[in-house]
């Protein structure tokens, strides 16, 4: 079976969930997972998830907490780079048939990496392997370079009146 590149990207809410729920439904059929996530570098309820559940599934974070709020520091460069080039490895080894980089887009809105470095390494994919990325912000040169991608569009959200993130649906 051929793999695809998808980019799941826009505004609204859902593209981690999205990008997870594919993971849980390959896992499912026995295929090989590995879920690398950017930015984020503390324990959110899907890695205990796949950690207590999903032992298949390999999940890794290359990212020193969450600095949305600030400017990225030389570490948060130096992990988002250090993950780039580890998550180039496991593509070209062809041991996964579906892996999950999750918010590399907003890594590279954040010039952690760029989208150049990003295609390249995507570029050394095996033909069966299906490559999933996330994140707000997809440059133009990612869309074109993908297969399918999906935006998701904010209608509303509760955030705007005031409901703060919650254990187990957000976070």
């Amino acid at each position: 079976m051929k793999g695809y590149v998808q980019v799941y990207t826009g505004n609204g809410k859902g593209k981690t969930t999205a990008a997870l729920g594919l993971a849980l439904r390959a896992t499912g059929a026995g295929k090989k997972v590995f879920i690398a996530q950017f930015i984020k570098g503390r324990t959110y309820s899907e890695i205990t998830a796949i950690n207590n559940y999903l032992p298949a599934v390999i999940i890794k974070q290359y990212g020193m907490g969450c600095f949305i709020v600030n400017k990225p520091c030389l570490e948060d460069i130096e992990a988002a780079k250090k993950g780039l080039e580890h998550v180039s490895e496991v593509i070209a080894s062809g041991e996964y048939d579906l892996i999950v980089l999750d918010e590399a887009c907003i890594a590279i809105y954040y010039e952690l990496f760029t989208v150049e470095e990003l295609i390249r390494v995507i570029s050394r994919k095996k033909d069966k392997t299906e490559i999933v990325i996330t994140g707000r912000y997809a440059p133009q040169k990612l869309l074109d370079f993908a297969d399918l991608v999906t935006e998701m569009i904010e209608i509303k959200h509760y955030f705007k009146s005031g409901v703060e993130a919650r254990k187990g649906i957000e976070y």
